[in-house]
């Protein structure tokens, strides 16, 4: 089979492997249709590394993925073959104690695919994968689709983290596929009004198409008076979903007293830092958010039935043979692209 793989720093190349085989009676193995690329796998292409998770070389990268069942295992009975499924890239171990606990997203011994050191990923023409990972699409959806349940199946987790959305006053700073992943749910939650920021005026513009109230560019409005002239008592919750320490400093301020902080983007610094004052004095309460937790399943119902609606994200798709302009593309942010997906 062919596969994509990093070679270096900014560095990719197609090989062909030898194709994967079910080796455990729970396997499923899956022809690859539609892998999106997102800003993790970037992370890895420009830097080697996110963290403590440093690629070796080479390495297939890619986690939001969809496709057909070739063959099953014995056991499995969720799935057949010619099913088309998306995957859910998280292979917890179901027995630790934060399992038992239903916290899989934090298992002791979580293998995530695309994730160095743990396993190799989806950007190849077959992958197998534990039954459980795998989730059958409802006939109105589409594969690509299916690969997009992954990135919206975090926002899903974050706003169910929070709790109910009806009636609060949001920001959504970061206006990328994640962003945009944590607007959706929120507007079908019911949340009144949905304040977004970006640095790139394109993302900014189908934010608003997709139900944003207000959006502002940090680079050009003074978006913390702005929001605030129009909320003089602050905002319920900001999720904050680029990763820039100036998105954080913005939600200390944006939050009212007693207000919540949710932080998903993925910083390329190591440490955080905030304004202890305003911290303390308006007791903010700041809540991590790691991956998708047991949301698939409710992502994919979402979209079927219509309460969520991501097919604007996808801006941009390409054949296998143009991975490289893909990733390319992307890390540059050229083209006003939101999600590129890569099509088999």
């Amino acid at each position: 089979m062919k596969a994509m793989v990093l070679n270096g720093l900014n560095r990719l190349e197609i090989i062909e492997k030898p194709d994967p085989e079910i080796s455990n009676p729970d396997e499923v193995l899956i022809r690859m249709k539609s892998v999106g690329i997102c800003g993790s796998d970037i992370h890895y292409y420009q830097e080697g590394k996110i963290g403590s998770q440093v690629v070796q070389y080479p390495f297939t990268v890619g986690h939001e993925g969809a496709g057909i069942v070739e063959k099953t295992g014995t056991h499995v009975t969720r799935v057949k073959p010619g099913d088309r499924v998306a995957i859910d890239p998280a292979m917890p171990c179901f027995s630790c104690d934060q399992c038992k606990a239903g916290r899989f997203h934090t298992c002791r011994h979580l293998k995530f695919l695309g994730c160095p050191g743990q396993a190799a990923g989806c950007l190849s023409e077959f992958l197998v994968m534990p039954a459980t990972s795998c989730f059958v699409l409802p006939d109105n959806m589409t594969l690509d689709q299916g690969a997009l349940s992954e990135p919206l199946a975090i926002g899903v987790y974050a706003t169910r983290l929070y709790g109910s959305l009806q009636g609060k006053t949001i920001g959504i700073l970061g206006s990328g596929p994640i962003g945009i992943s944590v607007l959706l749910p929120a507007l079908a939650g019911g949340a009144k009004k949905v304040y977004m920021t970006d640095k790139i005026d394109a993302r900014l513009a189908l934010a608003q198409k997709m139900g944003a109230h207000w959006t502002g560019n940090p680079d050009k409005d003074d978006v913390v008076g702005d929001v605030l002239k129009m909320e003089p008592m602050q905002l319920d919750v900001v999720f904050e979903c680029c990763g820039k320490q100036e998105a954080a400093d913005q939600a200390i301020q944006l939050l009212k007293p007693g207000g919540r902080l949710l932080v998903i983007g993925i910083p390329s610094f190591n440490q955080w830092s905030f304004d202890v004052d305003s911290l303390r004095r308006k007791e903010i309460d700041i809540q991590s958010v790691r991956r998708q937790n047991e949301s698939v399943e409710l992502t994919l119902d979402m979209i079927s039935d219509g309460r969520i609606q991501p097919n604007a994200m996808q801006t941009h798709t390409f054949g296998f043979e143009r991975i490289g302009e893909a990733f390319e593309m992307v890390s540059g942010y050229r083209d006003g692209v939101m999600k590129a997906m890569i099509n088999f």
